[in-house]
């Protein structure tokens, strides 16, 4: 198992486990306005998930994993999406930059990213123990459960 890193499992398992993991510690600081803040301008609501912070921290922190260093730019590059312009062409919008710089910032006070010195934020050694111990965790979790589940077998 020691060979296991986040790019070798579903992005989506990941991702949910390391929200719980930045929820259970409690190093994460969530602003105060962050539950009434839209995360697009091409949003028409606020997100539905109370806990939509700390999956975003955890989606920010898989992004760093694979390419880094990114900035508050990149990463709102990231989140964009299509704005509707009622009966004109809709066109590629990004998202807010505020929730992305706060994300950052929090991610940054909990030592899990750290600033590079060419501009933008990297994962620091912190951040890429703590994801790839999470996704050592997901695959034995895995395999214990094909275990109980036992061999199968295919009769006539």
């Amino acid at each position: 198992m020691p060979g296991v890193t986040v790019k070798d499992i579903d992005q989506h398992s990941v991702t949910k486990a390391v929200a719980v993991f930045l929820k259970k510690t409690g190093k994460l600081k969530v602003p105060d306005q962050m539950d009434i803040v839209k995360t697009a301008k091409f949003k028409e609501l606020a997100p539905y998930d109370p806990d939509w912070f700390y999956v975003r921290c955890a989606s920010i922190l898989r992004h760093l994993y694979h390419r880094s260093p990114a900035g508050v730019g990149s990463i709102t590059k990231i989140y964009g999406g299509r704005k509707r312009n009622g009966v004109h062409p809709s066109h590629f919008c990004r998202a807010a930059d505020g929730a992305a710089r706060k994300a950052l910032q929090a991610l940054e006070h909990a030592r899990l990213v750290e600033k590079h010195p060419d501009g933008g934020r990297k994962l620091s050694s912190i951040g890429q123990r703590d994801l790839d111990r999470i996704a050592n965790q997901i695959v034995a979790k895995q395999r214990d459960a094909a275990k109980q589940t036992g061999p199968l077998v295919i009769s006539k």
